[in-house]
């Protein structure tokens, strides 16, 4: 007998429905699209680390209330914190928030993730890392942290770095937003369904048996997927451009390239991705590109305890305090124009980027201590 019992509650942000061996999880803040503040983050990583335990559990269902997944994590409260001198209550956030990720990127049971909506930032971090990501034509992805004076963190210099070519640092330096076909074709999605069919699919996920959840799962999911078009005017049409110029070694090369590409052939793509880098903070673009290419050889962990140093100089400004203005012009004042400083590339000096890379020169600091698991990463590039 089936039994499903939710946790109700009307005001609870997680919302928990037990479907017999099924657990959905719905992020249920509308209204803030979502956003992931500390005790969403915590609750989420208690229902992970129960689920592992409980042999009744065979899958997890992740998605959104509203017109979002999940728009990234809650920053404001942070920027505020760091204006007050409490940048070290934001480490505690950013700690919790890259340990969850590392859990469901090791998780034993199946994640399936529907991204009907958009996704972006800390969005991103609780649903790339599980083994299925459902996109559809709703869905809206982006990593928009250069644009925040951040960097494209919650493991993305991980999950970015293993897209095809160079197609990752051209989504995690420009803040580029794809749609649902282009996070298919690049393999950030695992399969693409319709809305219209999503009440059907998640219906028949919660009919998973005790045998092998993962062939089940996937046997689902293949038999809902479909292969949208992607425009014509898709970034990822334009792949062989997007390796020529981002596969340069630092961002004043990249721009360079593109403004070359540019002259022999005047392109509103090309002259948009060099107005978005143009527009970016120089210190974020800087460190997300070394981020991104370090991550290209470290593990999801590694890259983790990376960008759990880099936050934290990025919260502490001893170098840029970049991360207060960009929360300011994007998200508090919104006047969307950020005085930046260092305001100019050539500024922004190598032994700078560097300091962002090493341990804080702090009292009681510590690197990110990720718990011990026995699970392969769940990520990986699906095979069109």
């Amino acid at each position: 007998m089936e039994t499903t019992s939710v946790e109700m509650a009307s005001h609870s942000q997680i919302l928990v429905e037990e479907k017999s061996s099924v657990r959905i999880l719905t992020l249920n803040k509308p209204k803030q699209l979502n956003a992931l503040n500390f005790d969403m983050i915590s609750r989420l990583l208690q229902l992970f680390l129960a689920y592992e335990k409980n042999s009744s559990v065979k899958l997890v269902i992740l998605k959104g209330q509203g017109r979002a997944f999940c728009a990234g994590g809650d920053v404001p409260p942070v920027v505020r914190d760091i204006v007050r001198g409490k940048w070290r209550l934001g480490a505690d956030f950013f700690s919790d928030e890259y340990t969850l990720n590392y859990v469901m990127a090791t998780h034993s049971k199946p994640q399936v993730s529907i991204l009907n909506g958009i996704v972006m930032g800390g969005g991103a971090g609780v649903s790339i890392h599980g083994r299925y990501r459902v996109a559809t034509e709703n869905t809206v992805f982006a990593m928009p942290e250069t644009a925040l004076g951040l960097f494209p963190d919650v493991g993305a210099s991980y999950f970015l770095s293993r897209l095809p070519g160079f197609f990752g640092e051209y989504v995690g330096l420009t803040g580029a937003r794809l749609d649902g076909a282009e996070m298919l074709a690049c393999g950030l999605a695992t399969h693409f369904v319709p809305s219209t069919r999503l009440t059907a699919l998640e219906a028949d996920l919660c009919r998973v048996g005790s045998s092998d959840p993962n062939l089940f799962v996937s046997t689902i999911l293949d038999a809902y997927t479909q292969k949208p078009h992607l425009k014509q005017k898709s970034a990822y049409n334009r792949l062989d451009v997007i390796d020529r110029c981002f596969s340069r070694r630092t961002i004043e090369d990249i721009i360079i390239a593109l403004e070359r590409e540019a002259a022999q052939e005047p392109d509103d793509w090309i002259s948009t991705t060099i107005k978005a880098l143009k527009k970016a903070s120089p210190a974020s673009l800087k460190i997300g590109l070394r981020s991104i290419r370090q991550g290209r050889f470290q593990g999801v962990g590694q890259c983790l305890i990376r960008e759990y140093r880099i936050v934290c100089h990025v919260m502490k400004g001893d170098i840029s305090k970049d991360v207060v203005e960009g929360c300011r012009a994007i998200l508090i004042d919104k006047d969307k124009n950020p005085k930046w400083k260092p305001s100019r590339l050539e500024e922004m000096k190598d032994d700078m980027v560097e300091k962002y890379f090493k341990i804080v020169e702090e009292e009681g600091w510590e690197d990110l201590k990720l718990p011990t698991r026995n699970n392969l990463p769940a990520f990986a590039i699906s095979k069109l």
